[in-house]
């Protein structure tokens, strides 16, 4: 932090009068006592970071395809050089221009291996971060991250020179230096809408040490491309390209009529005389969101003391008790599995009540108490009966797991929770696609993306219902069938619904579900976080650490599309 000058505490020339603060003395003073006492709170708040990671940027390639329907696809091919210093780098940020896009749509893979974890970053505003879970880059190693950003919204504007030109800026992911050294290969290429033509568009100044003119040339679809080069750039400067052309080529409600450039000198004396003030709310801020985080991870951290191998043989609701996938999905996931068993059925969804089928079917220890928390219980009694239920999942889990290296079980998981969505998608027919959601969708729903993913796969039909689908969502089963559905073979068919209608059900089934049994569900988690997870006492030399780091991002001029990204965990 700079040090700002301290006025004189007196007034005027030294002369023989008493000693007379001024008002502004007192002012600074208590400014002074105030940034003290911020930075101890923040000492005594905050966890203490792990090693920096430090590594090169070998080259950078990005693609922007300027699509026909306003959007940007982005795709970068990036070269990591980790440190022989440096800790493995297990979590790599990329900035997105806005926050305006999807994941289901994204994919990314590390030296060809797929990466499954892909996320909304936890250490930049705008953008996601990929984890490397095994394929991590190590000390030394090079490693090669390809990503498929998908469609992004919103990064077109009217051009400040001509209102019949649509305006194309974007900055290319960049790191804090902190992290991050030496040059950098960067190429940025431009694709163009297609159906623009080569005398249409043009581009905008280049940044400072880059060639004036970019190279232009068709590309294999005829696209008009732009493309700069440099091989001595590097990866912590923000560069801005941009290009402009007519915007009869995009429709025109993708094109924004202006924004303002944030004028960063402007803000210096609300810095300077504000600093302190929003130091110290942005300091309770993150406090409190820092605690209600750790309220949301149930997980006790002795959990993660390295062992050694995979712990096989999990069910996939005890992989999700150990990745801490959110409490919704995984009681939802219970009610899913002694429905599918024949063990139980919903006999009404609002409010929901289930009826304990007598099959003979053989449940687990934890399925048969979440049965015996719900069937004929008050509703008041459901939620504190579920959240035994889940901690005695969660000791369970750490039992299991007592030995084994949590890093390498959970990477184990990932990847079959990945095998399972590949199986479904590559499915021949739609009857074979709704056969294996079925059998596996406790396993899809492992997946961070499970919302997104599921409208994507099914936003076309149709879809075969599963047999048991009538004795979990019977509301959701066509009229002219069988409220309960059977199974399919000779002669017999299976209730069908439109894709869509279908995801729609699954994806809304998560929140009724959680609602119906517990309410707020952050409450319900704070509840089992009290006994699985409690804060330590205070002191000094306590926290917990991930290695990490971030960038601020101030770009908001007119046509600006600013990809920030931070310090390359």
């Amino acid at each position: 932090m700079t040090s700002l000058p301290i006025p004189s505490p007196f007034e005027g020339p030294r002369v023989n009068k008493p000693k007379q603060f001024s008002s502004r003395s007192r002012i600074w003073k208590i400014l002074w006592v105030t940034a003290i006492l911020a930075s101890l709170l923040l000492v005594f708040s905050s966890p203490v970071f792990g090693q920096s990671y430090s590594f090169t940027v070998d080259q950078v390639i990005v693609d922007v395809y300027w699509e026909s329907d306003g959007s940007a696809r982005i795709l970068y091919m990036i070269v990591f050089t980790n440190d022989p210093f440096g800790p493995p780098i297990e979590f790599v940020d990329i900035g997105t221009p806005s926050n305006n896009y999807n994941l289901g749509y994204m994919s990314a893979t590390i030296d060809n291996i797929a990466i499954a974890h892909i996320a909304d970053s936890e250490y930049i505003s705008t953008g996601i971060e990929l984890g490397l879970g095994s394929n991590a880059i190590q000390p030394g190693q090079k490693g090669i991250i390809i990503v498929d950003l998908g469609p992004v919204n919103g990064l077109l504007y009217k051009d400040s020179q001509d209102d019949d030109y649509a305006s194309a800026r974007f900055e290319p992911n960049y790191y804090d230096r902190e992290f991050v050294h030496g040059n950098t290969d960067v190429t940025v290429i431009f694709h163009l809408p297609p159906g623009v033509q080569p005398n249409d568009p043009r581009w905008h100044e280049s940044p400072s040490g880059w060639s004036s003119e970019p190279e232009t040339y068709l590309d294999n679809e005829g696209r008009v491309v732009y493309q700069w080069h440099n091989t001595g750039a590097n990866a912590y400067t923000e560069y801005e390209f941009g290009a402009s052309f007519p915007s009869e080529y995009v429709p025109a409600d993708s094109i924004r009529s202006s924004s303002l450039r944030l004028d960063l000198s402007a803000l210096t004396p609300i810095c300077c005389f504000g600093g302190f003030f929003l130091l110290i709310l942005g300091i309770i801020g993150l406090s409190a969101y820092s605690n209600n985080k750790r309220k949301l991870d149930y997980l006790p951290p002795k959990i993660s003391i390295e062992g050694h191998g995979i712990k096989r043989g999990l069910t996939a609701v005890e992989a999700a008790i150990l990745s801490e996938t959110p409490l919704d999905r995984v009681l939802t996931m219970l009610l899913f599995a002694v429905v599918k068993k024949g063990a139980a059925k919903v006999v009404n969804e609002d409010p929901l009540t289930l009826e304990r089928l007598d099959t003979g079917v053989k449940v687990r220890d934890y399925e048969r108490e979440f049965l015996e928390a719900l069937i004929d219980k008050p509703a008041k009694k459901r939620r504190s009966n579920l959240q035994t239920v889940t901690i005695n999942l969660v000791k369970s889990v750490q039992k299991k797991m007592k030995g084994f290296s949590l890093k390498e079980t959970n990477a184990y998981y990932k990847s079959i929770t990945k095998k399972a969505w590949l199986q479904v998608e590559n499915a021949e027919t739609p009857e074979i696609k709704s056969e294996r959601f079925a059998e596996d969708i406790e396993w899809t729903m492992l997946d961070d993306n499970f919302d997104d993913r599921t409208k994507r796969v099914f936003r076309t039909g149709p879809v075969y219902v599963p047999m048991w689908w009538g004795s979990y969502r019977p509301s959701s089963i066509p009229s002219t069938k069988s409220a309960v559905p059977i199974p399919s073979g000779k002669g017999i068919s299976l209730p069908t619904l439109p894709g869509s209608d279908f995801a729609a059900s699954v994806v809304n089934s998560v929140q009724d579900t959680a609602a119906g049994l517990v309410g707020s569900i952050p409450g319900f988690t704070q509840g089992v976080t009290k006994t699985t997870n409690p804060p330590p006492p205070r002191s000094i030399s306590s926290g917990s650490s991930r290695s990490g780091g971030g960038c601020a991002c101030a770009c908001a001029c007119a046509g600006c599309a600013c990809a920030c990204a931070g310090g390359g965990r």
